[in-house]
């Protein structure tokens, strides 16, 4: 019998962080599911301290390197067996209801293709930053479409990172799994995708967290960021050609380049706080 669940977590260089991620889903008060992992041939000792994990619910690959994220979230995502399927980075954790309150809201909207939490941002000391945050507003059911002309105009995922992100594992598949067009809206893009195959559920509590690291600070990311914003507005505008006004997609592009500077900032911020603690 497979899961109900796959929990999938694609490593590459985690060696500080993946005992804590892989304790958070195993730690998990809903227990039908499976752990796969895959190793993006990492130069650190992630691939030790994940085979340290003897539990019969984990199954552990290796994906040889190259190819970027999305070889990665692809090969692990393609391995899940579950009708439903969750994506956590190998630095980030879940929190122990995750499972049991959105499996609950797929059981009570059968609509749904996806369901989202907010999220606790974290420093990379595990501090936390800010408490909640995600959805936009949004809450409870809300149609695909709508969800995702609210993520076009706020400029940002409000969807949140993979770990507050529970999807029906088959819609997934059938939009050929994690869509790369935009690399740094990887998952945003793809939540849209599938989102536009029926329902969301919105949960305004966390119950996962993000780490927030280093490599988010430099200005060439906040300016790739927002440019690629732009470009993944007009691609969904041409690919839906009723989903969006222009008046929706000249808000988004001027909020994701407030917002990716916005972030900065705030990153920066936090890098001096870390400096002095």
């Amino acid at each position: 019998m497979s899961p109900r669940v796959s929990v999938v977590v694609p490593a590459y260089n985690n060696a500080e962080y993946i005992g804590e991620t892989i304790e958070s889903i195993l730690g998990q008060t809903f227990t039908d599911f499976e752990l796969v992992i895959a190793d993006h041939s990492s130069t650190d000792e992630t691939m030790a301290i994940i085979e340290k994990y003897d539990d019969p619910r984990i199954r552990v690959l290796t994906t040889e390197a190259g190819g970027g994220a999305k070889r990665n979230w692809d090969r692990v995502t393609a391995e899940a067996t579950g009708e439903l399927v969750k994506l956590v980075c190998g630095d980030d954790t879940i929190f122990p209801t995750s499972l049991d309150v959105q499996v609950a809201a797929f059981d009570a909207n059968p609509s749904a293709v996806l369901v989202a939490s907010q999220r606790t941002l974290i420093d990379a000391n595990g501090k936390t930053v800010i408490a909640a945050r995600g959805l936009g507003g949004l809450s409870g059911l809300v149609s695909g479409r709508e969800a995702a002309r609210t993520a076009v105009r706020a400029g940002a995922n409000i969807f949140g990172e993979p770990g507050c992100v529970l999807m029906k594992r088959n819609v997934l598949q059938a939009i050929g799994l994690w869509d790369n067009s935009h690399p740094y809206l990887i998952d945003q893009a793809t939540y849209i995708s599938v989102a536009l195959h029926g329902d969301i559920v919105a949960i305004a509590q966390p119950l996962a967290t993000f780490r927030i690291s280093s490599g988010q600070w430099s200005v060439e990311l906040a300016t790739q960021q927002a440019r690629q914003a732009a470009d993944f507005h007009r691609s969904l505008s041409s690919d839906v050609p009723d989903l969006l006004s222009k008046n929706d997609v000249r808000l988004g592009n001027t909020k994701a380049l407030a917002t990716s500077f916005m972030r900065r900032a705030v990153y920066l911020l936090l890098r001096r706080r870390m400096s002095k603690s």
